[in-house]
């Protein structure tokens, strides 16, 4: 393979093949810029080291001829400058090598003309010409038209060569130098064939520049560069340009540079030498022009700059980060912020349906299950509508209709004639009532129709429990009986108490029954087997709560004991009240109990200590319900007071303007509301979160003067109340309000 004359980053040369001892090179040379000072160096080097004949000055440039062939290398050396194009990546070097055989001493007139920053004079420019008609005596007689096709032809090779010959190395200072391949300069040598009379090597460095002594001038960051003397922008490494004016970046984010805002009329004149005048200027310059023209601007077209600009500012990170970042991005936004973030754009509603950041909503929310709803319409192909958003959206609809929701058209559910409703369960789409009357109905909630009686007390029904289809009864006819809802019939009797059930709880498939005769005892549901008999109190036993593993019992004897079941032994006995225990709360790690004697109790179940004495009542807590450490009693005082059993605190009293009038009978809370029953006659809704009134659910119109509601029930999209009266003012009866009113629950 032959040498290359020009050596990759080295400052010195060898000479071409063929060339004898001495060769020719003449330098047109332009006075270099800082950035090509060592590609000078290179070719000073090049020159001396190949160059050893005589040397001839004619007109101001310099010849060096060879002293057996005679043949000329002209060598063109073009200032590159600093400002790149936005058409091609800038630092990307679009090399241009042209090898031409007997080119036209016109040609070399003219790039010496062009890349010549010294003046020649006119004596100069003559002498130049008549050497060249020397020259072109030499060669063969040709036209003119010939030559330039020649030359248009050599030029085409050349260029389609030069992807595969030209590279591009930086030296230690940063400098770009143009060099051939060691794998092409076979191609390089043959194409210097030294068999050729008269040769010319022009090497031209084309790149995105300003407008160079050789190139051809264009308006800078406006076209494109176009034309097959161009490389393609595709044979480098890539690298994005920054937008350097502001029309740039508008392009660069789609918009068109040239779209015109005003349309008002005709451009005033002057404005293109006003706006040359601008571009002249430095920055700090322009800057401070621009805060005069601000300074000077109305409001409304300050407000037209703010129009034009923001939005090329903004930039939407959630599209640009990956999708696991940009879902935990979103996790930090509430349910409703989310909703309104799907409604942005269709990426933002494809990660606002992930499955699982809805799931940890459902969950902060207390939901439990998903919803799956059947859709008609998808976003797009693919697209897969989340259960779990499904759910709190369904949740969310409900809650919203506890708070606003219609409730002008109830079912009312009529039975028991005029005794009272003592007990009430609600499961799924039954309801069951127990009456003074010897009897339980099971009703339907969805038509409001009574399904069936259950009959078969000899005494009045006072306590119950219901798990699915199974319902368990107490009475005072001192038994409990086992019934199927579905069918009414009546699966067990369990005999054993010597006085009044008066209260019962039901685990899985084993219930515990407080009986007026001092006693609890442990039933098995299947069989009907006593299991265990717990004896202790004095008095008779009010009320009671069983885990599967402890019960806990309070009693007339102001008593509360924990007992072991299995062993049928007493844990602890908690005492301290000073009046009847009527109600127990227990979540298996601390006990509450309310007593006549105004006080709520919070016991550690493992220690049997005292830990709080919640004070604040001023009569009896007839009813209580605690979930996650948060207890809300009902008291005979007509409040409802909300707690924290971990501190002992009185978060929230529920009274004011529209606070019960009479002593609280009942009550139920969720997540987020708090449902109420009164002897006044009315059910009321209070939000958990702030204790404030929200409406009124049912409103007897006996209310203070007879009317009463005694027991109510709630699931998550009905309320189940039992209204009466005690002097017959109110026919007895079942009002049941439903809160979800969707196709889907239909």
């Amino acid at each position: 393979m032959k040498q290359d004359p020009l050596t990759r980053g080295g400052n010195t040369g060898t000479p071409l093949p063929g060339r004898g001892d001495s060769m020719g090179v003449s330098l047109l040379g332009s006075t270099p810029s800082s950035s090509s000072i060592s590609s000078i160096s290179s070719l000073s080097s090049f020159i001396s080291s190949s160059s050893s004949g005589e040397e001839r000055r004619k007109g101001g440039g310099e010849e060096f001829i060879g002293r057996e062939e005679g043949e000329v290398v002209s060598i063109s050396i073009v200032t590159i400058a600093e400002e790149s194009c936005p058409s091609e990546p800038f630092g990307t070097v679009a090399g241009h090598v042209e090898v031409t055989a007997d080119e036209s001493a016109a040609r070399e007139r003219d790039g010496q003309s062009k890349t010549s920053h010294s003046t020649q004079t006119e004596e100069e420019g003559e002498r130049n010409g008549e050497e060249e008609e020397e020259c072109r005596k030499e060669d063969d007689d040709e036209n003119e038209q010939g030559v330039e096709g020649e030359e248009a032809e050599e030029m085409d090779e050349d260029e389609s060569d030069c992807p595969a010959l030209l590279e591009e190395e930086e030296d230690e200072a940063g400098r770009n130098q143009v060099f051939v391949s060691d794998e092409n300069s076979e191609l390089m040598s043959d194409r210097l064939n030294p068999e050729t009379p008269s040769t010319l090597l022009n090497i031209k460095m084309k790149r995105k520049l300003d407008h160079g002594p050789d190139i051809r001038p264009f308006p800078s960051g406006k076209k494109h560069c176009k034309g097959s003397n161009y490389l393609s922008p595709s044979s480098f490494v890539p690298f994005q340009t920054t937008p350097t004016t502001f029309g740039d970046l508008r392009a660069a984010n789609g918009h068109s540079a040239q779209r015109r805002r005003v349309t008002s009329g005709p451009p005033p004149s002057g404005l293109q030498d006003w706006l040359h005048t601008f571009q002249a200027w430095s920055g700090p310059e322009r800057l401070l022009a621009l805060d005069e023209l601000i300074d000077t601007c109305e409001s409304n077209q300050v407000k037209h700059m703010m129009q034009v600009i923001e939005p090329q500012f903004q930039r939407d990170f959630i599209s640009l980060l990956p999708k696991e970042l940009a879902l935990y991005v979103l996790t930090f936004l509430e349910p409703r912020d989310l909703m309104h973030a799907a409604q942005t754009c269709s990426y933002w509603r494809i990660l606002a349906e992930d499955n699982l950041l809805w799931r940890e909503k459902c969950r902060e929310e207390g939901i439990e299950e998903p919803l799956v709803v059947k859709r008609r319409n998808t976003l797009k192909p693919g697209f897969l509508h989340s259960p779990w958003k499904s759910a709190y959206v369904q949740q969310h609809r409900i809650e919203s209709n506890w708070r606003t929701g219609d409730i002008t058209s109830p079912k009312v559910l009529k039975g028991h004639d005029d005794h009272v409703i003592t007990c009430l369960q609600f499961c799924g789409d039954l309801i069951v009532s127990g009456s003074d009357d010897n009897t339980l109905k099971v009703w339907s909630a969805l038509t409001g129709k009574c399904l069936r009686t259950l009959v078969g007390h000899t005494g009045g029904v006072w306590s119950s429990q219901m798990s699915g289809n199974i319902v368990i009864s107490g009475s005072t006819d001192r038994t409990l009986k086992v019934w199927d809802a579905e069918s009414g019939e009546c699966v067990h009797t369990l005999y054993g108490h010597t006085s009044t059930v008066r209260c019962i709880h039901l685990h899985d498939k084993q219930v515990v029954s407080g009986s007026r005769d001092a006693t609890l005892r442990l039933w098995d549901v299947d069989s009907g087997e006593c299991l265990h008999v717990l004896t202790g109190h004095v008095a008779a036993v009010r009320c009671v709560q069983y885990d599967g593993r402890r019960v806990v019992s309070g009693g007339y004897d102001f008593m509360v004991k924990v007992w072991d079941p299995e062993t049928e032994t007493c844990l602890h006995t908690l005492q301290g009240h000073t009046n009847r225990v009527y109600s127990l709360q227990f979540d298996g790690a601390y006990v509450v109990s309310g007593s006549l004697d105004t006080s709520i109790r919070v016991w550690d179940v493992v220690t049997g200590g005292c830990v709080h004495t919640l004070t604040g009542h001023q009569s009896l807590t007839s009813g209580m319900e605690l979930k996650n450490n948060i207890l809300v009693s009902g008291n005979a005082d007509s409040t409802v007071r909300v707690w924290d059993i971990r501190t002992g605190q009185c978060l929230h009293t529920l009274q004011g303007p529209h606070k019960h009038q009479s002593a609280v009978t009942c009550l139920q809370f969720s997540r987020s509301l708090v449902v109420s029953s009164s002897d006044d006659g009315t059910v009321k809704l209070w939000s958990l979160a702030t204790g404030e009134w929200v409406r009124d659910l049912v409103a007897l119109q006996s209310g203070g003067s007879g009317g009463v509601v005694w027991r109510i029930r709630a699931s998550n999209t009905r309320l189940v109340a039992a209204v009466g009266s005690r002097n017959g003012t109110e026919e007895t009866k079942l009002v049941v309000l439903d809160f979800d009113l969707t196709d889907n629950h239909k």
